[in-house]
């Protein structure tokens, strides 16, 4: 006998749902999302230390859009061979958990808007109990709004320092809601005031294709309407949104700005991934170097240029990356949301891309909350650093702080929360030539972790620039070219973000003369070598003083002068937005 219809809302998903078990030998989820537009797979490992990276070592999508099933039917309900196909379906992927070696209890099936809607979604559970032996969760609304909108788009970051506006666009809908990790509780909250829209991407292009001009009218007059309601209730409920919005159309009375106000907004599902995949096929700087839409981020004027995202669609004959023949033909409808969206919001400081979904929001709402509120680099740090080392980690990383005069606001190594990253780097490869290493860091840093949250486009970029700096080392045609494009999403940054990943690389680089292998303990550091920065700004162009004080006995057989001379350099690079002198003075350690 299948199971009766399973409804997960807020109060009963903690219950129904397996929880994390830390001390489990066998640490893997299965989880199945049956959205509208398609069905994906994933195998998920929770293991200690890499618990909150949401580890998936498995993933697979199968091309059954739930919502063109039950369009077709007048009836509202699933054709036999629908049923049969998804039944067919998750008995494959309950075979390849088995095969894994998921336990037990750990295969989640998810189902959302279509299974909500279908009139013979009985039918539908039937077959799936009795091909794969499964039941299945149907997801309440709000409870989709918590696991999509809310916590599987944030499972891409660590904390939000200024709240965000998160949606999510599927087949069938699109949700809106806010989301401020500096609140206790955020995230039921969030789902509690997040509205739901029956404006999915699949279904409006049915309305922008199939009906007549007024029907057409009065449905994307109903979208913009929603949406109205929609910001409205938010703004109400919430006035940390209301006051960003307000402080945004203050700046420029469109849009806000990079560094003014305005909100910041998040966006995931299949649709709005589309869009961010578009921007990025048209982003000012090509080609772009890192190849997915997770964690991309635009200013609010580049997200609003709808007209020349709309044209390139429309006239672009090849292939865009990330983006698929079926994405193209919704991508009308996709921009009709966005269009009512930026309508609604004008006042947009920053867009963003998720990678999140059900997926993640689930397996996030699965661990404790210390653990879930966590930076994700620390996880990822912890992968790299050994048992007991971080107190070495620390000791290094202050070394390199204060050869760094205090510079507000520039995305360094240590405002993005990358030290520990880089601590292996600046020793990892010595055996190697120093143009080798230069390469791969700017290599490994765009194909690393391709999924880790928290590891943002900007992110790898410093840390990749940063590290290659370190090496000093001289580029080839293939690699300046990779060099060139990563240096370009600093500029955009920051006007100074380029000169200080070069600078503290090549600190780094100093620092390795010195203890020219990786320290085993903090005195090793502490008593090798210290360090002290200011900035003096009396003359034409500010200059960087670096004071170095090395112990005597590393000293020896160093060619002190090509070093100053080397961080010299660094205030000499062509091209570069912020120009600073660098003077060195590097002396013996009393």
């Amino acid at each position: 006998m299948p199971p009766s219809t399973d409804i997960i809302t807020l109060d009963n998903f903690r219950e129904r749902l397996p929880p994390w078990d830390p001390d489990s030998p066998n640490q893997l989820y299965a989880i199945v999302d049956m959205g509208s537009n398609g069905i994906r797979f994933s195998i998920t490992d929770l293991s200690p230390p890499h618990t909150r990276l949401l580890k998936c070592i498995y993933r697979e999508r199968a091309g059954i859009s739930l919502f063109d099933a039950l369009s077709a039917s007048p009836s509202q309900s699933f054709p036999l061979e629908t049923i049969s196909l998804v039944a067919t379906t998750l008995s494959r992927f309950r075979s390849i958990a088995d095969a894994h070696g998921v336990p037990e209890g750990r295969f989640s099936v998810l189902a959302t808007e279509a299974m909500r809607k279908a009139e013979n979604a009985a039918e539908m559970l039937a077959a799936i109990y009795e091909e794969a032996g499964v039941g299945v969760h149907v997801l309440a609304p709000n409870v989709e709004t918590l696991f999509g909108a809310v916590m599987g788009s944030r499972s891409s970051f660590g904390a939000l320092d200024r709240g965000g506006l998160f949606l999510d666009l599927g087949g069938g809908s699109v949700q809106m809601t806010w989301v401020d990790t500096r609140v206790d509780g955020y995230e039921i909250e969030a789902a509690l005031a997040g509205e739901s829209m029956p404006f999915g991407a699949a279904r409006l292009i049915r309305v922008l294709e199939d009906a007549d001009a007024g029907v057409r009218t009065a449905e994307t007059g109903k979208l913009r309407d929603s949406m109205r309601a929609a910001f409205a209730k938010l703004c109400a409920h919430f006035p940390a949104l209301a006051d960003e919005a307000r402080r945004g159309g203050a700046v420029d009375g469109a849009g806000g700005g990079a560094l003014g106000g305005g909100v910041d907004v998040y966006f995931c599902g299949g649709g709005f991934r589309g869009y961010g995949s578009m921007l990025m096929h048209n982003d000012p700087v090509q080609p772009y170097p890192i190849p997915s839409v997770g964690t991309y981020t635009v200013p609010g004027a580049f997200f609003r240029d709808t007209a020349t995202m709309r044209r390139v669609n429309e006239e672009y004959d090849g292939k865009i990356f990330g983006m698929s023949r079926r994405r193209r033909q919704q991508f009308p409808a996709v921009l009709e949301v966005i269009e009512a969206f930026i309508e609604v919001v004008p006042a947009i400081r920053t867009a963003t891309f998720c990678k999140g979904s059900n997926r993640e929001g689930v397996l996030l709402m699965k661990l404790p909350r210390s653990l879930r509120e966590s930076d994700p680099l620390t996880a990822l740090a912890s992968m790299a650093i050994r048992a007991g080392e971080m107190p070495v980690v620390d000791a290094v990383m202050g070394v390199l702080r204060a050869a760094v005069p205090e510079r507000p606001g520039v995305p360094t190594i240590f405002s993005l929360g990358l030290g520990p990253l880089f601590f292996p780097m600046i020793w990892e490869g010595m055996g190697e030539d120093a143009a080798s290493n230069g390469a791969a860091s700017l290599h490994n840093i765009v194909r690393r972790d391709p999924s880790a949250p928290g590891l943002t486009h900007l992110a790898r970029a410093v840390l990749g620039l940063t590290t290659e700096a370190r090496w000093g080392g001289g580029l080839a045609l293939l690699d300046a070219e990779l060099h060139t494009r990563l240096r370009a999403l600093l500029d955009g940054a920051h006007e100074e973000a380029y000169f200080w990943a070069k600078y503290i690389g090549a600190v780094a680089g100093l620092m390795a003369t010195f203890i020219p292998a990786r320290p085993k303990t903090v005195d090793i550091v502490t008593s090798t070598i210290r360090a002290e920065a200011t900035i003096d700004a009396s003359g034409k162009s500010e200059k960087v003083l670096l004071n170095v004080r090395v112990k005597p006995a590393s000293l020896k057989g160093v060619d002190v002068e090509n070093i100053q001379e080397t961080l010299k350099d660094v205030g000499k690079q062509k091209g570069q937005k912020r120009n600073f002198k660098v003077k060195a003075d590097i002396s013996e350690l009393v």
